[in-house]
């Protein structure tokens, strides 16, 4: 009863941490100018000075919207659409179609009109909504506390480390303290406030540690940058010049990885934690070599998985390179080719080492005095004693 209290007590702590994040700006950047926002239906669009060049547009597509809701609900504005050929940027509109509309107020009256894109934010709520609820609905109470570490994760990316590296800390200190923080965070709310959350820290931050290592080796080695990065030259045109680019991207890929990390960690440290309680007498390196076995299952599974996940994400990149018939060399050398190359296998170095990790922190905490149970006199296997 009691440990229940405490982990309850622990996701109330990190929801208020979560609420007070929200009104916390560490950037200290004046914000853009903006104007009022609201749901805009388009009931009339004019296409007359519209110039397509196969599938590019350009030019200027002159729009009529309702408003949907805000305080000007009901009104009607003119909204132009400048095209710039860029179709990753740009979206054209039709007669029917929701989007956000931004605009000024002039003499009690909307204008001013920008089109914002497509209306998206209510389906995002939904997909959020329906997100959590299958979380809950399959792992209960644990599925709960892992949507909270789902939104104190997103929130302490958003308003603690990148706003801090806009200020010019250091990207590594700052990364591997972000990193230790929502491993802290994630493993005790769903580990645990006991032996199995802290086994998982433990393994996780070396296997993090490691991979911030490799990252460093090879991104110098590798001779990369980190403007490498979409947007990045971008960043520094805007003013920040003394920003660490490289360091920057060498965060990214300890980051980046350090959830998978997490995964097999607690993979592991979960199944050494039930094996320990169903056989109290297990020897340690039975203890230690079971984990192993686990970790061996789950690591080519893992490392497959960053495969995936990095290499579809550049899906077109690739697909122009083999339309263009480039050489496998070329292809590889690329720098922002090369750049992935190292983030997936250096946060799989993260991931194999990992598993042993964990099993040995597993094997060694275990082994630490049982608690000695007060009503009974007898020594037990408490898995929240650390």
């Amino acid at each position: 009863m009691l440990n229940i209290q405490r982990e309850w007590l622990f996701a109330l702590v990190i929801a208020a941490i979560c609420i007070a994040l929200s009104f916390l700006d560490l950037a200290k950047i004046p914000k853009a100018p903006a104007g009022l926002h609201a749901r805009g239906r388009i009931i009339g669009v004019d296409n007359s000075n519209v110039r397509t060049n196969l599938i590019v547009r350009t030019e200027s597509q002159f729009l009529s919207v309702e408003l949907l809701d805000g305080p000007h609900k009901g009104q009607k504005l003119s909204i132009t659409n400048m095209l710039t050929g860029k179709m990753e940027f740009d979206e054209f509109y039709e007669t029917g179609g929701v989007i956000l509309v931004e605009y000024d107020v002039a003499k009690g009256k909307p204008g001013n009109g920008m089109a914002r894109g497509h209306y998206r934010l209510r389906m995002q709520m939904v997909l959020i909504g329906l997100f959590i609820l299958l979380l809950v609905a399959i792992a209960g109470v644990t599925g709960l506390k892992a949507a909270l570490s789902f939104v104190f994760a997103a929130m302490v990316l958003w308003k603690l480390f990148f706003p801090l590296l806009l200020r010019g800390y250091p990207p590594l200190a700052t990364g591997l303290a972000v990193v230790a923080l929502l491993t802290g965070v994630i493993t005790f709310s769903v580990g645990g406030l006991n032996r199995r959350g802290t086994v998982t820290f433990i393994g996780s931050m070396m296997g993090v540690l490691l991979t911030c290592g490799l990252a460093v080796w090879f991104a110098h080695a590798f001779n990369l940058h980190g403007a490498v990065r979409p947007f990045a030259e971008t960043l520094l045109y805007s003013g920040y010049y003394d920003l660490r680019l490289t360091d920057i991207f060498i965060a990214s890929v300890f980051i980046a990885s350090s959830g998978a990390v997490m995964d097999l960690a607690m993979d592991i440290a979960a199944t050494m934690d039930e094996l320990k309680r169903k056989n109290p007498q297990l020897s340690l390196l039975e203890h230690i070599r079971s984990g192993l076995r686990v970790g061996r299952a789950v690591i080519g599974t893992m490392t497959t998985t960053l495969l995936l996940a990095y290499s579809c994400s550049h899906i077109t990149m690739f697909m122009l390179f083999i339309a263009k018939g480039l050489p496998p060399a070329n292809i590889l050398n690329a720098p922002f080719v090369a750049a992935e190359v190292l983030n997936i296998l250096v946060g799989s170095f993260g991931l194999i080492t990992v598993a042993p990790f964990t099993a040995l922190v597993a094997g060694l905490l275990y082994r630490l005095p049982r608690k000695k149970n007060s009503k009974t006199g007898n020594n037990s296997l408490n898995e929240t004693a650390l």
